[in-house]
């Protein structure tokens, strides 16, 4: 009796599972993709004048101990951090430090070489300038490129993004009229944002080897970086 119905029961499970593998609607069937959906992407985007200056000074010195080489390195960066602190509108930081020998015509050390560096960060480009001029007497100027504030840039992609998105729902309502749709519904969209300069010459200036030399305020003048907002999507053409 038992194994009558065992049997009976299994003979069921395997009929259950033939019909579901022959069924019309399998899991497995191929999902064909709407009619009508457009993808479209479109932007906007506005030149920033840069906001931010960066000034890096540097200091070279050989001497034929690379010990006090790396002393004199760092005791010449600590008196430029010294007088830069006192200008409260700039923000002074140690740069690269690198020491390297050299070699004469036989490849044997002829004596170290070394440099060291000290960034300066500003808003205030005036105060930059007065600085990197204060300060040349100790270091000079090895080059200077200016940048965009984070706080700048989000304030330009938040005055963007609306006129982003308005550009996507004008191609979306062009695009349904001109297949013969009444109108659309937004299916998925995303929002992405990037801002980009135009490549600039690197400023550079040297001092003279007197180390007593002393230069005016450097003069220095930012550009422009262009801030995008991209959106892309697709959108549901609907009569």
């Amino acid at each position: 009796m038992t194994l009558q119905k065992s049997f009976t029961g299994y003979a069921a499970g395997a009929l259950f599972a033939l019909a579901i593998l022959h069924a019309p609607h399998a899991s497995a069937q191929t999902v064909v993709p709407p009619a009508g959906v457009l993808n479209l992407d479109a932007n906007a985007s506005i030149d920033v004048p840069q906001d931010v200056v960066h000034i890096t000074l540097a200091y070279e010195q050989q001497s034929d101990d690379p010990s006090s080489l790396a002393d004199a390195l760092n005791q010449r960066t600590e008196q430029a951090l010294a007088t830069a602190r006192h200008q409260s509108n700039v923000t002074a930081q140690t740069g690269a430090l690198s020491i390297y020998p050299s070699t004469d015509r036989d490849g044997h050390i002829s004596g170290w070489r070394g440099r060291s560096e000290v960034r300066l960060d500003s808003h205030d480009f005036a105060a930059a300038s007065k600085l990197a001029g204060a300060l040349s007497a100790q270091m000079q100027v090895s080059n200077v490129t200016f940048s965009l504030s984070p706080e700048a840039r989000d304030a330009a992609q938040k005055k963007l993004s609306g006129e982003a998105i308005a550009a996507f729902r004008q191609k979306a309502a062009n695009a349904s009229a001109a297949f013969g749709f009444g109108g659309y519904t937004i299916r998925e969209v995303s929002l992405s944002g990037g801002e980009s300069s135009p490549p600039r010459p690197m400023m550079m200036a040297r001092m003279a080897a007197s180390s007593t030399a002393k230069v005016a305020d450097v003069p220095i003048e930012a550009g422009d970086s262009t801030v995008t907002v991209n959106v892309n999507g697709s959108v549901q053409m609907t009569r």
